[in-house]
């Protein structure tokens, strides 16, 4: 048996990562899943001298994982706050000559972070920007920068993790280049999709200009061969989408978004991990954002910060003289956008005040197009004593209204993995959801599952969203129904402690495959054996 790295080392590529610098989900998984595979290797390098159940799988490293992330050091990570120290300077080869990158350096929950500074990333612009071409040269000069900065430290990694088109072009350089030399020989690349829409369009001449050619003929379709996300995906050891149903959905034409033959031809090479939530950030034990704290065994103390957010938002029990605990407080939380179905909320809520078959209030929390959001906003004129529209981003409201809210809407079009449906069944507050991506996935349904934490539906339409909300209602009547459901959906574990374990098991897998592919390389006569 050939024996697997002992430390594990996993060189981790991201265009986000939460706190030093957070847009939008990738954020959160930059910050959090090295985090939690860091301290696993914790948790497995204590276990194995003491008797404990958790060990590491057959033959795989049992000491500590050694996680490094490297960074673009955006203008809008905080220097005051965060004291990044020199650590290198390296070279990224050009067309028109070497660019020079300087590395810092810094720890954020005790794992080494590599920021990258350079003349293509200006401090002054923005993480992503409206210029696709200046955004694929940023992106290419940093993933390419990262290796050289493994290399020059003389850190060889196990593992080159990299997240969407930003840094696919560090798995396309690797597969190029890794049996031309002994630094990168031994090392395998794993590829994260967390969204398929965007596969770095507008990146052809950077990828040229970075010496990155494009891919041999009939190995892409035309418009593809020289994108940074499709050669990462043709030539990745292992692709990882964020949630298994999302990972057989884009092997069909319609999520696959023209990339869906060359994922059933790779189908061996593609798996779904789901993400998690971080439990420090997102707890209603000790959440500071919620009036009051609760446990699944207090769930009756959660009416109060119903009653809050009712009050915050200015709605008045007095304009229906209803009893407020048996008035369903529905919720959405997104981004505005119709991939998120917001016109979907909009339409339904409309026709569940026509129908008035029976009380409810709303709340909609997002921003985005300007469409979406003043549709929203006559949403709430129409219906001033239903419906509550916030057109922000406000994570403290998010926080209350999780705490608060009895059902959120989430009839998203498409959605890899998700967030807010995680969330949510941490507070109690239960999600009507399309059976699309990770929300199939993380949501077990109220008419086909005994264990159910939510209500799903099949299609993203008014009808199939308003459908399921009556059912909803209904539960939400049975008192004690509803609290074992929200039991249950607080008891699931979301924890990226889970999602951990997984991809240490793929990465022990690919290490030692790795492994074993040169060492036949190397004594070829060894394969005839």
């Amino acid at each position: 048996m050939i024996p697997h790295p002992s430390p594990l080392r996993v060189l981790f590529l991201c265009a986000e990562a939460s706190p030093l610098v957070k847009v939008g989900g990738l954020g959160d998984v930059g910050g959090s899943l090295p985090a939690a595979l860091r301290q696993l290797g914790m948790t497995l390098a204590a276990a194995n001298g003491n008797e404990t159940t958790l060990k590491a799988p057959e033959g795989a490293p049992s000491s500590a994982i050694d996680i490094r992330v490297a960074l673009p050091f955006y203008g809008a990570i905080n220097r005051n706050r965060y004291k990044a120290q020199p650590v290198t300077s390296v070279e990224v080869p050009h067309a028109n000559g070497a660019i020079a990158a300087e590395v810092f350096t810094l720890q954020v929950d005790r794992v080494p972070f590599y920021l990258i500074a350079g003349a293509p990333i200006h401090p002054q612009a923005p993480v992503y920007s409206a210029d696709v071409g200046y955004d694929a040269h940023k992106f290419i000069f940093f993933s390419l920068a990262a290796l050289e900065t493994a290399r020059k430290l003389d850190w060889q990694p196990h593992i080159v993790h990299c997240n969407d088109w930003h840094t696919a072009a560090a798995v396309y350089w690797l597969a190029l280049h890794r049996e031309q030399g002994a630094f990168f020989h031994n090392t395998a690349s794993v590829l994260n999709i967390h969204n398929l829409t965007y596969l770095g369009d507008g990146a052809e001449f950077p990828m040229a200009s970075f010496g990155l050619p494009p891919a041999q003929p009939g190995a892409l379709p035309d418009w593809a061969k020289q994108l940074p996300l499709p050669l990462g995906l043709l030539t990745a050891d292992h692709i990882v989408t964020v949630s298994p149903t999302y990972a057989q959905e884009i092997q069909a034409s319609e999520a696959g978004l023209g990339m869906e033959f060359l994922l059933r031809q790779r189908a061996d090479r593609l798996s779904g991990i789901l993400n998690g939530i971080d439990y420090r950030r997102w707890n209603p034990e000790d959440d500071p954002a919620i009036p009051v704290t609760y446990t699944p065994e207090s769930l009756f103390v959660r009416e109060a910060n119903k009653a809050a957010l009712l009050n915050e938002l200015g709605f008045i029990a007095a304009d229906t003289g209803l009893e407020e605990r048996n008035t369903p407080l529905l919720a959405m939380i997104a981004r505005m956008d119709y991939q998120k179905g917001v016109d979907i909320v909009i339409e339904a809520l409309y026709r569940l005040a026509r129908e008035a078959r029976q009380p409810w209030r709303a709340i909609i929390l997002g921003s985005g197009l300007s469409e979406l959001e003043s549709s929203a906003r006559r949403l709430q004129w129409y219906l001033p004593n239903q419906v509550r529209v916030v057109t922000r981003f406000d994570e403290p409201l998010s926080h209350r209204i999780y705490g608060g809210a009895d059902l959120l809407m989430i009839p998203s079009r498409s959605e890899s993995c998700g967030i807010v449906q995680m969330i949510a069944q941490h507070y109690g507050c239960l999600p009507v959801a399309r059976a699309t991506g990770g929300l199939k996935d993380t949501i077990r349904d109220y008419r086909s599952d005994e264990a159910a934490t939510g209500f799903l539906f099949e299609n993203p339409t008014p009808e199939d969203l308003l459908r399921t909300l009556h059912i909803a209602f209904e539960v939400f009547k049975d008192k004690p129904t509803w609290q074992a459901m929200q039991k249950r959906s607080m008891a699931t574990d979301f924890s990226w402690k889970r999602s951990a374990h997984a991809y240490y098991e793929l990465f022990c897998r690919l290490a030692a495959e790795r492994a074993r592919l040169t060492k036949c390389d190397d004594h070829p006569n060894q394969m005839s054996k």
